[in-house]
């Protein structure tokens, strides 16, 4: 059968917490603050709250503030313009990419338009036939079952011929569940039922094998 990989994105593909994270943790916080008349403090705190509480600030806005666009939302929080300008991609990214067979997609809770511009800015935006994002799935994020449904009937694959590259568990406890192959990008030693294979670095899948 052929190989699919299913990559996530931040933290997986680039190190997102370097500079990525906190210019979108910032923006959402703003939009919050602007859109629901919250103080800064409550705006930020309410961001994590909804964080926690559903795995995605987006969805506990969906729940609690059904009057706000939540499209609006998801391109305020990820302002191009400012995320472009540092870019930390995974070592040997690109090597790792074009030396790994079968066909490559990319599963991301961002929006669209963040995702592409990050592949085309990372410069590996050829090695991806195709891209799920949340604003492509119905607004459901990872790690909701309807999220990996919905992204596997965009690209017309069964579950069982994927591989899936993640450094959230949670996402991968899904992704197992529903029959994929499933390799956990961690900075740690330690393993996890998850977690068919378990690697420090991205390009340490050149060596994987079924």
């Amino acid at each position: 059968m052929p190989v699919n990989w299913i990559f996530d994105l931040d933290n997986t593909l680039h190190d997102a917490s370097r500079h990525a994270f906190p210019v979108i943790d910032t923006a959402m916080t703003q939009w919050l603050q602007t859109e629901l008349s919250l103080s800064h403090q409550h705006a930020n705190q309410l961001r994590q709250d909804y964080w926690r509480r559903y795995g995605a600030t987006l969805l506990g806005l969906r729940r609690h503030h059904p009057e706000v666009n939540p499209h609006h939302f998801l391109a305020a929080s990820h302002p191009l313009a400012q995320l472009r300008q540092s870019l930390h991609p995974m070592p040997r990214l690109k090597t790792t990419l074009a030396r790994l067979p079968g066909k490559k997609y990319l599963f991301t809770n961002g929006p669209l338009a963040y995702a592409e511009m990050m592949l085309i800015e990372l410069g590996i935006m050829r090695h991806f036939s195709g891209i799920a994002a949340v604003d492509t799935l119905k607004l459901q994020p990872k790690p909701h079952t309807g999220a990996f449904r919905a992204m596997l009937a965009q690209f017309r694959l069964q579950a069982r011929d994927c591989i899936m590259v993640e450094d959230s568990l949670d996402n991968l406890l899904t992704a197992k569940k529903l029959g994929m192959q499933t390799i956990w990008l961690r900075p740690g030693q330690r393993n996890h039922p998850a977690a068919d294979r378990a690697m420090t670095q991205l390009h340490q899948l050149i060596a994987f094998r079924q």
